[in-house]
């Protein structure tokens, strides 16, 4: 069975698309079949995975408003993870979708066909609650929060589960929260720890383990258009990435 996993946070800068690469990658090295899909006009993810958005012709903005097909769209790359692509037309999609009925299931309409090619499909959600992020965890099994561990990250997450109450609601009565990913981690805080257990405490919100760790190695990666898996293996924000991939692969095979 595919697992359709939303990665969102209205927040940027959290580390959200360094996170679907990164585990999209340890999950191609369980041997799993992935599925990667930007829904961020700003198409990082796709960049960060080698390919200029500016060279593209179709992406998943043709996808969701003018019915071409996701197979005419996907492309390989080179960690081992497939990509439906995006580029800054995508921006155009919230005002496209806004005008038509059943605008909350676009996302899954595209995505359904593609499932027994695949195990996993993780969405790259845009950083704000509009139609593309409601879209997304209209399609999704989970989502998956990730969070800078600092005071100030974690006011947006009570709007980010306001919607996923509404989501269960109306259009996805399945929708799990699978916790928050602690990411930008610092253990040599306090700090980074006590905004973790006020999360946990407040929101009543399982926590990812391990915290992803604060390291230079994560910027350097999408200059080479390749994960943090690919350029730099044995650092320990790769290390953290697999574990988590194998902790969240173990949950969807209970």
């Amino acid at each position: 069975m595919t697992t359709v996993l939303a990665v969102a946070n209205q927040k940027g800068g959290v580390a959200k698309t360094t996170s679907v690469a990164s585990l999209g990658a340890a999950l191609a090295e369980l041997g799993q079949r992935v599925l990667l899909v930007d829904l961020d006009p700003q198409a990082c993810l796709t960049f960060s995975l080698g390919i200029d958005p500016e060279d593209l012709e179709v992406s998943v903005h043709h996808v969701l408003t003018k019915g071409t097909s996701p197979d005419e769209v996907i492309l390989e790359t080179e960690d081992g993870v497939d990509l439906l692509p995006a580029t800054i037309e995508l921006a155009r999609a919230e005002a496209d979708l806004l005008t038509r009925t059943g605008r909350e299931h676009a996302v899954k309409a595209a995505v359904e066909p593609l499932e027994d090619a695949y195990d996993w499909v993780l969405l790259d959600c845009p950083p704000s609650l509009g139609v593309l992020t409601v879209a997304a965890l209209t399609a999704a099994q989970g989502v998956l929060i990730p969070l800078q561990c600092e005071t100030l990250s974690h006011r947006g997450v009570g709007q980010l589960l306001d919607t996923v109450h509404d989501v269960r609601r109306f259009t996805n009565r399945g929708l799990e929260v699978w916790g928050v990913l602690p990411t930008l981690y610092d253990g040599r805080t306090n700090h980074a720890r006590t905004v973790l257990d006020t999360i946990s405490e407040t929101y009543d919100l399982d926590v990812v383990e391990p915290p992803i760790p604060k390291t230079i190695k994560f910027a350097e990666a999408p200059a080479r258009g390749r994960s943090i898996l690919a350029t730099s293996r044995s650092s320990k924000g790769a290390k953290a990435y697999r574990e988590v991939a194998a902790n969240l692969l173990a949950r969807a095979e209970r």
